[in-house]
């Protein structure tokens, strides 16, 4: 039976990073934050939903998503995030189970998603492996991609949940410290997924 890895972590944790040489490794990956993207401008589902709760402009003419809309109203409050999530969120779900289906013939896939277990797809993977990275070296990397200031990091960090918090759930912990080889930890992970032993 096939087996899913769900692959986590914070701003600046190199889950992207862990992602990819997970790919080198033959392991299939499923970008959520990229697939929510494309769905959003796919989904008959997304599309009637969010023109039904922001109106007719939520799309351009184009078929594309109107984004400062959609951020204005994101980022306004809580609930208005909620919303937004409870109409794309069922449907990545959704697609990525199809996506599964249709790599059934392979023994192991994997899942990369900054908010797993805030979105609730913790649910729909068999594992859970969590990036981690000193919160210095997570900052200097954010700051260095984004090209954003030390303080809309570390907001961006304290806005999500605590690392800790998703390192008591995660089965696994990969440690992208600069110290510890990801490749080797990696090996370690799915050699124990593979034979079915408690991960650790």
């Amino acid at each position: 039976m096939i087996k899913k890895i769900g692959i986590t972590g914070g701003i600046g944790s190199g889950k992207s990073f862990v992602a990819k040489q997970m790919e080198e490794k033959g392991i299939p990956v499923y970008y959520t934050d990229d697939m929510a993207k494309q769905l959003m401008v796919e989904s008959p589902v997304i599309h009637e939903k969010l023109t039904k709760l922001l109106g007719e402009d939520a799309y351009s003419p184009d078929g594309q998503p109107n984004k400062k809309k959609l951020i204005d109203y994101l980022f306004a409050n809580k609930e208005n995030a909620l919303r937004i999530n409870s109409i794309v969120h069922p449907v990545v779900k959704s697609d990525f189970q199809q996506w599964v289906e249709r790599h059934k013939l392979t023994e192991i896939v994997a899942m990369e998603c900054a908010i797993l277990y805030e979105a609730g797809f913790d649910d729909v993977v068999d594992r859970v492996a969590m990036v981690y990275a000193p919160l210095e070296i997570r900052i200097e990397r954010a700051m260095k991609r984004d090209g954003a200031t030390r303080q809309q990091v570390k907001n961006r960090i304290n806005a999500q949940m605590p690392d800790e918090e998703k390192c008591k759930r995660a089965d696994y912990t990969i440690y992208n410290d600069g110290i510890r080889p990801i490749p080797a930890q990696i090996d370690t992970m799915l050699e124990q997924v593979k034979s079915g032993k408690p991960l650790g």
